[in-house]
């Protein structure tokens, strides 16, 4: 048995497997077909010498297999030989596709976990998530956020972690970011120094930034700082920033602090709490608002409503704050207070 990239994955009799190696070409030929298909080809290397007749049926459904199966015989199967091949393929068919279903629900579980982390919600990110990645929640942690201009690439990337993951016996956390991805991987571990390799050699048009670490409770900050390194990355012609190789004059670090932070709670409470109320969205228009430095049109399009709307929400910022955004220790407070809370740049959205 074979996976779609020409690794054998079981044999037997265990004599077996250095023939199996030897028809990793036919395999993946095989794997690029949509299912059912089969092919017969030859195995040099038998006892005379002769090659063995093998015969290699795709296992799985849709446009793609999930494995092939190998199946040495001196001569063409009988009918119970047919039978009890077909018989192997369905079941291997049923094994596969629960294991894609549970692999696809278990990922879609650790999207809403990431997600839930990077939006400041950590403790209803742990009950959620319960023992299920234990291991990376416990430990100190990092935060990559990845893009590139190809979707194809991007999507190999992403099964590169998980790969990388999986032989390092670590668990990895990964969700759509815009038109990227995000990561929560563990801090210093094998799938780290995957990621790094794969940026200095790869040149595949990815750009990577990797935040300083941290822990749970602080993983909406180490996803700001992943923003960061990547858009340092993308200034610099680079592939590969990490958070604690950018310049020391930045003031994001000092944003971690338990007093600016507080600072940034009760400047925000009252516009969250006009918020949760469900009488409009003033943070995600604030925000909006001054990442576009008041561009009132571009501003109104990241939001998506028209721009007299976001006029009379700016308003309404104002008379809550009972201050006027026309003041620019204003504007700098409400930026450095979304900054501090992990909202400046939402996950999903472009810095």
């Amino acid at each position: 048995l074979y996976d779609r990239s020409g690794a054998v994955t079981a044999v037997a009799p265990g004599w077996a497997a250095r023939r199996a190696g030897l028809l990793a070409d036919e395999v993946r030929r095989l794997g690029d077909r949509p299912a059912p298909a089969s092919t017969v080809c030859a195995a040099p290397g038998g006892e005379s010498g002769d090659a063995d007749r093998v015969e290699l049926q795709l296992v799985g459904t849709g446009t793609r297999g999930r494995a092939v199966l190998a199946i040495g015989t001196e001569a063409p199967l009988g009918t119970s030989g047919r039978y009890a091949v077909q018989a192997a393929v369905a079941l291997l068919t049923l094994v596969t596709e629960r294991s894609v279903a549970y692999q696809r629900a278990e990922s879609r579980l650790g999207g809403a976990v990431l997600r839930m982390l990077l939006s400041g919600e950590p403790d209803h990110a742990r009950a959620v998530a319960g023992q299920l990645y234990g291991g990376l929640l416990d430990a100190p942690l990092r935060v990559l956020a990845a893009e590139g201009d190809d979707p194809e690439r991007l999507a190999a990337f992403g099964q590169l972690v998980e790969g990388a993951a999986a032989r390092a016996g670590e668990s990895v956390l990964a969700a759509p970011d815009g038109d990227g991805l995000v990561l929560l991987l563990a801090d210093g571990g094998g799938t780290q120094a995957a990621c790094a390799k794969h940026a200095e050699s790869a040149g595949d048009g990815l750009v990577l930034g990797l935040s300083a670490p941290t822990g749970l409770a602080h993983a909406s900050l180490a996803y700001q700082q992943a923003r960061e390194a990547l858009l340092v990355a993308r200034r610099r012609g680079r592939a590969w920033v990490e958070h604690d190789d950018m310049a020391t004059g930045s003031l994001l670090p000092l944003l971690g602090d338990e007093a600016v932070r507080a600072f940034a709670d009760g400047m925000l409470r009252s516009l969250r709490e006009h918020d949760r109320s469900g009488r409009g969205d003033l943070l995600a228009s604030l925000r909006a608002w001054l990442s576009r430095h008041g561009q009132w049109d571009a501003a109104a399009a990241d939001l998506g409503v028209h721009r007299h709307t976001l006029r009379y929400r700016m308003r309404r910022v104002e008379e809550i704050l009972d201050r006027s955004l026309d003041d620019p220790d204003l504007r700098m407070e409400l930026w450095l207070a979304l900054k501090a809370s992990g909202l400046a740049t939402p996950p999903g959205a472009r810095a």
